[in-house]
């Protein structure tokens, strides 16, 4: 995964919980690969497409509860 195109999340404020995403492989294979920012070497956590798009709608819904 060292490969992949990363992105952090637009809701990243001071540096302290950043969450960046890669969406190179969502197609073709359906899976969205999600890790720490301060630890890009670290353990990766992977989503299925569905999973994490039922995820980003909760969040903006403000469902879920840190």
């Amino acid at each position: 995964m060292s490969d992949l195109t990363w992105r952090k999340s637009s809701y990243s404020g001071n540096g302290h919980e950043c969450v960046e995403v890669s969406g190179d492989l969502v197609k073709p294979d359906g899976l969205v690969p999600v890790r720490d920012s301060k630890d890009p070497s670290g353990p990766k956590v992977v989503f299925t497409a569905t999973a994490w798009s039922t995820f980003v709608r909760s969040a903006y819904a403000h469902e879920i509860v840190a």
